[in-house]
């Protein structure tokens, strides 16, 4: 899990936009993105461990890429992740910040960023 809170941030501080939402999409079939606690590491890892023993890499798959593990853990955690925006800030809470979740890499990823203005 590859935190990505910071550089979110900065995409907002940097808009004209001071409210609305924030997307977060990563336009890959085995990548999710997801919200949880990014002050202690612990959690990213007890996560990932988590999805490993439900969804396991040699499971029974009919896939011919030998990764439907990672398929089935990106559409556990989904492909994006929407934020409010107030005063140019992301409303998260105290201990939530946002990650990449890679399941079949190492590999060469993006991620993009949507600014939706609302009224």
């Amino acid at each position: 899990m590859v935190d990505l809170t910071r550089q979110v941030e900065e995409i907002v501080r940097q808009s004209d936009l001071a409210q609305g939402l924030c997307v977060v999409f990563v336009p890959h079939t085995t990548a999710g993105v997801t919200i949880n606690e990014h002050a202690d590491p612990d959690v990213g890892r007890d996560i990932i461990a988590a999805l490993d023993r439900l969804v396991p890499w040699d499971g029974p798959y009919v896939h011919g890429e030998g990764n439907s593990a990672a398929h089935v853990k990106a559409s556990l955690t989904g492909s994006s992740v929407m934020v409010l925006i107030e005063n140019r800030t992301l409303r998260l809470g105290t201990w939530q910040g946002i990650f990449l979740c890679e399941y079949d890499g190492p590999r060469t990823r993006e991620v993009w960023v949507s600014l939706v203005a609302t009224s």
